[in-house]
């Protein structure tokens, strides 16, 4: 069976599309002589991706991954079209019988990221590199700043926005301003490069970034790095496919299924402190505590969530408002 997989970006030895490409890989192991894959990289949402997808169905594929958000509405409009084609999708919220997505409860990891940060800073300033607000990085933006102020309430959550997923110069540019603005904490939420990693590296601040463990980029900077974890997920829906019995369905992976890890724990942290994040860890992955349980506001004061009850999936995934403490605002 011939599968195709499309990324938004370069497969690099770390970042997004190499998570991904994991998982292509898993598949290969896997199953052998029964899968052909083809790989297409560093295309962007728009004309050129619904392009490449038409043709990857033309050449024979029937199994598709969709690696970025804005791949959603031609992947959907060309899933109607093949009922026969398998299609999973990264980040989106749309399906219909043969087109799945899939997406990571990253907002769990960055929990536990907000939690250190709110341990290790001295300026009480903590700095985001944020790719684009759609609800999943609005999401760990949110998490962050819970996490920081449980332990340290005073502290400042500033934000820069790139509004893209993969632009090494302009996420510099946004870490060296937060450094400038105070941080001496960064995150880089869904950069697919070191680039704010090697930023933190040579100004002697820590970083906590996303998708792989990127900690050779900086030994002494990485805090924690939130990982991706594909393989599971990609190969039993390949097996669907493969069996005939594909259903589109939402998959919505974090600490409990292991779709999200959270590894290269900076060893400045003590004992003590590391020991608070696993009992976390332990407790988000269990069901026991929630990352976004009630009481919980929003920037404007409006109660989104009362005492004792948590924000259900529908409002996390479809996130679109920043809680009470961050400073800036969400991008129109």
């Amino acid at each position: 069976m011939k599968i195709s997989f499309l990324y938004p970006s370069p497969v690099a030895d770390v970042g997004w599309a190499k998570q991904l490409d994991l998982g292509r890989e898993a598949i290969e192991e896997k199953f052998g002589d029964a899968v052909e894959s083809i790989v297409v990289e560093n295309i962007p949402e728009g004309p050129d991706a619904a392009r490449i997808m038409n043709q990857m169905v033309t050449d024979g594929a029937k199994f598709v991954m969709l690696g970025s958000f804005g791949y959603m509405n031609d992947g959907l409009r060309l899933a109607r079209q093949h009922p026969d084609i398998a299609f999973i999708h990264a980040s989106g919220f749309k399906q219909t019988d043969n087109f799945g997505t899939f997406t990571a409860r990253n907002y769990e990891g960055f929990y536990l990221g907000g939690l250190a940060a709110g341990m290790v800073t001295e300026s009480d300033t903590i700095g985001i590199v944020a790719a684009f607000a759609i609800p999943e990085v609005v999401a760990a933006v949110n998490a962050i700043t819970l996490a920081v102020h449980k332990v340290d309430p005073d502290a400042k959550i500033k934000i820069v926005w790139l509004n893209s997923w993969f632009d090494p110069p302009k996420a510099q540019e946004a870490a060296r301003a937060l450094i400038s603005q105070g941080a001496d904490v960064l995150f880089s939420l869904h950069q697919d490069t070191p680039s704010v990693v090697n930023v933190a590296e040579a100004e002697g601040v820590y970083v906590v970034n996303t998708s792989s463990d990127m900690s050779a980029y900086g030994p002494n900077s990485v805090l924690a790095s939130v990982i991706n974890d594909w393989n599971d997920y990609f190969i039993e829906s390949f097996q669907a496919a493969l069996d005939g019995d594909f259903k589109g369905a939402d998959f919505r992976g974090g600490l409990a299924s292991g779709a999200v890890k959270v590894a290269a724990w900076n060893d400045d942290l003590t004992e003590e402190q590391l020991g608070t994040i696993k009992q976390a860890e332990a407790d988000l992955a269990s069901g026991k505590t929630h990352v976004f349980a009630g009481p919980l506001k929003d920037q404007d004061g409006n109660v989104r969530a009362e005492a004792g009850t948590t924000l259900p999936d529908q409002e996390i995934f479809g996130m679109n408002w920043l809680v009470e403490g961050v400073s800036g605002s969400l991008p129109n």
